[in-house]
Formats: structure tokens, sequence, C-alpha cells
């Protein structure tokens, strides 16, 4: 019998969250990567992070980030409301240290 309960899933986080801090390199967390996801899931992780920067500029409409990105309106839309609104706050931290180097 599988423990799926939010307690296991909650440990498991922690564990993965701790595996990517032991990275060093840009090329150590490529191959994290590489062998942690699918191509597609790569894909889908790097659309929406380009969504997330094309948001923070507040340059373009969601349709046009929609149409630069290939990410539908709804992943545009729901970018956005993590952006602004949830409080983890984590692609702010990220765009914000990006353009700090």
């Amino acid at each position: 019998m599988t423990d799926t309960s939010p307690e296991r899933y909650a440990a498991d986080e922690a564990e993965l969250v701790k595996a990517l801090l032991t990275l060093e390199t840009a090329e150590e967390m490529r191959a994290f990567l590489d062998d942690l996801c699918t191509p597609s899931e790569l894909r889908a992780f790097a659309e929406r992070f380009k969504v997330a920067r094309l948001l923070a500029e507040n340059q373009l409409s969601y349709r046009d980030i929609s149409e630069k990105t290939g990410a539908s309106t709804t992943t545009v839309t729901r970018v956005a409301r993590f952006l602004r609104d949830m409080p983890h706050k984590g692609y702010r931290l990220v765009i914000d240290r990006l353009k700090s180097q």
C-alpha cells in the first residue's frame, strides 16, 4: 500500500527542495532537471518562466504574451495570478535576483 498522505507528500517535497539546494552549478542543475523531468515538463517550466518574465516587464497584453510564447491565455492568466497575488512570491524573487546580476 502506497502512502499518499499529505504528510508523505510534504516530506517528499522537502527532500526535493534539499536536493535542489545541493546543486552548485548550472551544469549540475541542468543534469538533475534532465533526469528528473520529461522534455515536455522542462518545456512547460521554461514557458511559464518566460511568461512570468514578460508579465513582470509589464509591456505586453496577456494575448500578446500568449502569442509570443505559445502559452495558452489560461497559462498566462495563471502565471499572472501567481506573480501578482499569491503569497509564495517565487517568480518575483527569482526575476528580481536575475535583474540584479
